[in-house]
């Protein structure tokens, strides 16, 4: 009968259809296995500039992925503007509300009789904005918090997606996901308040008592809250979007470790980058060792700025000396013994302007004694103390690749991670043969 097949061209149609399969299965893996697998991990302690160093090979090598993310960082800066307001306005109750007004300070930044009223007048209209950190802090954080009762936004992997109201990529893989309905609540208020005490924000930041507080280091701000402060009346406008600056300025508090993927073209082969982003604070570093095992290569952060700066979780340690110990530690651990070493001395901008402002070394770093307090002289004793650190551990067979960074300078960031990449690459090749 016409449209009836019989067995034996049955068979026939199927093994054809079964070879074309095998064929196309074949030759995914052939492709597969074009790809060789990089592994790199961003080490070293909180605040170092890791986050930010992912999201510079994010904009080099992925830049789409980063601009879908960028409405799920207003948020994020929203905090960075309210905690900001809140650390001025409990230094100024604590410089002055509680102890008589020094009279030289009144003289020196000129202030006018009526400055604690003015003071005053601005924190009961600002005080709706600050009363929601906490609240927006926890809706950030997705409730999460950690050892010590230490206030903020600590987000896990996948966070975007619990804040973005319209995303367009999935949000199945994210635990104890926030409900449609809870999401963002708390960040559409930031922004209505935000708008609603815009004038006020920028009256406290231009106060002669803050620049004071300020230029004496009576006031300490995290190192995106003069940025933010600084762009006020842009952040507040009601169709605000994050741009690249803002997302690289933005501070945000990683906990576990994250992943992140690049596809990497590089002398004709292809490379997938698995870039592993790590919460640096002391009580998170156990987390790393699980990922150490066949790691290619280690780009460790250490913030030479922070020299006058001790760890949140003990004063006692000066930050500086933190990364030595910790830098130590990763150039003696066994399982990193065959890993690239990419060491990034970080945050040369803000140490050169705190140089600039006269800010001793010697006052922090006892052993820097009479040297120039000038930034290629600091900049060079600081390195040298890390190269050090490599040679005494017997690691002189391993090189070890040295960047002075600024992480928010992106032309100078993307051609280090090019630099990096080639060098990484190459090891990698070398150890695996392939050279």
């Amino acid at each position: 009968m016409p449209g009836i097949v019989d067995d034996s061209e049955a068979r026939k149609i199927s093994r054809q259809i079964d070879l074309a399969l095998q064929e196309e299965r074949d030759a995914i893996k052939r492709k597969q296995g074009l790809r060789k697998d990089v592994k790199v991990m961003l080490l070293g302690q909180a605040e170092s500039g890791k986050s930010t160093l992912q999201k510079q090979f994010q904009l080099f090598y992925a830049s789409k992925s980063l601009d879908s993310e960028k409405p799920s960082w207003r948020p994020i800066v929203y905090f960075n503007v309210i905690k900001a307001v809140r650390m001025i306005l409990e230094e100024l109750d604590y410089e002055f509300s509680n102890q008589p007004v020094d009279q030289s300070f009144e003289s020196l930044v000129n202030l006018g009789p009526n400055w604690p009223d003015e003071i005053a007048r601005l924190r009961t209209k600002l005080l709706p904005l600050i009363s929601i950190e906490d609240n927006l802090a926890m809706e950030l954080s997705n409730g999460v918090t950690v050892a010590g009762g230490r206030s903020g936004v600590f987000v896990r992997a996948g966070w975007q997606a619990l804040v973005t109201p319209t995303r367009s990529y999935p949000i199945s893989d994210v635990r104890n996901s926030l409900s449609s309905t809870r999401a963002g609540v708390m960040a559409t208020m930031a922004g209505r308040l935000l708008a609603d005490t815009q004038d006020y924000v920028s009256e406290l930041w231009q106060h002669p008592a803050v620049k004071a507080l300020l230029r004496l280091r009576k006031l300490r701000l995290e190192e995106s809250a003069s940025f933010f402060l600084e762009e006020i009346r842009r952040l507040a406008e009601p169709d605000y979007v994050p741009n690249t600056d803002d997302v690289l300025h933005v501070r945000l508090q990683t906990l576990g470790v994250t992943e992140h993927t690049f596809d990497i073209d590089f002398g004709g082969g292809r490379y997938n980058w698995l870039l592993y982003d790590v919460g640096g604070a002391r009580g998170q570093r156990h987390a790393w060792v699980p990922y150490f095992d066949d790691a290619t290569a280690i780009i460790f952060l250490a913030p030479i700025s922070a020299f006058d700066q001790y760890l949140e979780e003990d004063p006692r340690t000066n930050r500086i000396d933190d990364s030595l110990q910790l830098f130590t530690a990763i150039c003696t651990n066994k399982l990193l013994k065959h890993s690239s070493l990419v060491l990034m001395l970080n945050k040369t901008d803000l140490l050169k302007k705190k140089l600039a402002a006269g800010i001793q070394v010697k006052k922090y770093i006892t052993s820097y004694g009479d040297r120039p307090n000038q930034f290629e002289d600091v900049a060079e004793y600081f390195r040298a103390h890390f190269s050090q650190v490599h040679k005494r551990k017997g690691q002189t067979g391993r090189q070890l690749y040295t960047h002075f960074t600024s992480m928010l300078d992106i032309r100078a960031t993307q051609k280090i991670i090019v630099d990096v990449n080639e060098a990484i690459i190459k090891s990698y090749l070398g150890q695996s043969g392939l050279a």
